[in-house]
């Protein structure tokens, strides 16, 4: 997507918080056929220059509050003056069949593709979004400096910002995840939101996997991920060991940290934010 799109926004909230705002928005999504929410943080730097901008995609069943109220980020995006955008993980409201029936599909499970198959294709773009209309969004109403973009995200938000970093060479500066789903076309999360969006092809699921994507690359951001050893998703859904693997067969830098006694939620977030905020400011130069 390449098109210029409309960038009005509506204010929703407007809270103080380490001496800037966490504000979050509503706008009519073009790519999503939808009304959007997003959060914005805005620290107090941006009150008087341009700042870098961060993007953090969250998980399963979140929307732009799960990251906003829980991570404890805004005081590390005022030490560092970064500009932190958090967008819902999918369109909401749509009324398509299907949308209301399991947590890890549809409503709240986006899974940042582009959808083809129906009834989701005319709505569930989360690419796209995340991609192109949020960032002309953003770059419309906000004072970010646009060359200097970095992403993380949490379980399928993780996954998500592996695959939009990787598929998109020279957008972001920085990349980093919590718990991420590294190979979603191996993985039952993965599998069936892929199958609903995107067909039974496997051939075009890969074109969204990070573990697949990554040997693709020829740039080589240095990748942190964090995760939990006692996350009841390990196993089954988030298989990190597969994605340091590709890694290494490409000499792909990646420190891939396994955290003791945490688990897949927010605490654990939390408790190691702050380290994902100086890997983005090292590399964004603040």
């Amino acid at each position: 997507m390449s098109q210029q799109l409309p960038t009005d926004i509506t204010s929703v909230s407007h809270n103080r918080s380490f001496d800037g705002w966490q504000n979050v928005y509503r706008h009519y999504s073009q790519v999503l056929n939808c009304q959007m929410n997003f959060g914005v943080y805005l620290p107090p730097q941006a009150e008087s220059q341009s700042c870098p901008v961060l993007y953090w995609l969250s998980g399963l069943t979140c929307t732009e509050q799960n990251f906003i109220t829980k991570a404890g980020a805004q005081q590390y995006a005022a030490k560092y003056g970064l500009i932190v955008v958090a967008p819902d993980t999918s369109p909401r409201g749509c009324n398509l069949p299907g949308e209301e029936e399991s947590w890890d599909l549809g409503t709240g499970a986006g899974f940042y593709v582009n959808a083809t198959q129906m009834p989701w294709a005319k709505h569930y773009r989360m690419y796209d979004y995340v991609v192109s209309e949020l960032p002309q969004v953003i770059a419309a109403n906000f004072p970010v400096l646009s060359d200097r973009r970095g992403i993380f995200g949490h379980s399928m938000g993780g996954y998500g910002a592996l695959a939009i970093a990787l598929k998109n060479p020279g957008m972001f500066k920085s990349i980093s995840a919590f718990a991420p789903i590294v190979a979603p076309s191996q993985v039952p999360w993965g599998q069936k939101a892929f199958r609903n969006y995107l067909g039974d092809n496997e051939s075009d699921w890969i074109g969204y996997d990070p573990t697949y994507l990554v040997k693709l690359t020829s740039e080589r951001l240095p990748i942190l991920i964090d995760q939990g050893d006692a996350d009841q998703f390990l196993d089954e859904q988030l298989r990190p060991d597969i994605f340091a693997k590709a890694c290494a067969e490409v000499n792909h830098p990646l420190t891939l940290r396994k955290q003791l006694g945490y688990d897949h939620s927010y605490y654990f977030i939390a408790s190691f934010i702050g380290d994902h905020f100086a890997h983005h400011a090292a590399a964004l130069g603040k």
